[in-house]
């Protein structure tokens, strides 16, 4: 009987995941479930017994995406930097993992696919994401990080629309998803955003050593 169940939950992995790398490769609409299927290594009949139909499966994969971009946001939280660092830090880490991970991918581009966007069920990413990063810029501005004149939903405005649009954007040239642009990015940003007094103890390329060059995902 375990090993039964074992094997129905990497199945059902295996689906999931040839069904993100499909939705991300070639888009919610164009893909079929005998692609998925295909891709997985199942039968048709395997693919439904775990899953009704497409729809299903996206909504798994914006799950597993939306677990993955609240992981990364629970470890920013517990770090003891300051609220601007850990938000530095988990964008890197979100970039990295929409970099590497079909899954978080194939999550965040459903988001703005015409037929999810009537899914009540569908895991709304970008908003998540977005009410993170007001909550932490809040944090940032009670705590004096911020420079004089820069509110916390004007900050959020500029964060969210970059991460977003980088996101986006990375869905055809993974160089916008890399440590490197991200890194730029905050290098621009940091001395308009941080107050004087913080700028110099913030890190623009996040935790470890500075940006390598970029290997595109495969």
């Amino acid at each position: 009987m375990m090993v039964q169940q074992e094997r129905a939950a990497r199945t059902r992995q295996s689906l999931m995941r040839a069904a993100a790398e499909a939705f991300a490769e070639d888009g919610f609409v164009p893909t079929t479930l005998s692609t998925i299927s295909r891709r997985a290594g199942v039968s048709n009949g395997a693919l439904h017994f775990h899953f009704e139909n497409k729809h299903d499966l996206a909504r798994a994969v914006e799950a597993a995406a939306a677990d993955t971009v609240r992981a990364i946001t629970v470890a920013a939280e517990q770090r003891q930097d300051s609220a601007l660092q850990r938000l530095i830090d988990a964008t890197h880490a979100l970039m990295n993992s929409l970099d590497e991970d079909a899954v978080v991918r194939a999550g965040f581009e459903l988001v703005g696919t015409a037929p999810r966007r009537g899914e009540t069920e569908a895991t709304d990413l970008r908003g998540e994401w977005q009410h993170w990063i007001d909550m932490v810029l809040h944090t940032a501005k009670d705590n004096g990080e911020l420079a004089d004149g820069v509110s916390a939903a004007e900050a959020c405005t500029a964060v969210v629309a970059a991460t977003v649009g980088f996101e986006v954007l990375g869905i055809k040239d993974p160089k916008w998803v890399s440590r490197r642009t991200l890194s730029q990015y905050w290098e621009l940003m940091l001395p308009r955003l941080a107050s004087p007094e913080r700028l110099p103890e913030l890190v623009p390329h996040g935790p470890g050593p500075a940006a390598p060059a970029h290997t595109p995902h495969p």
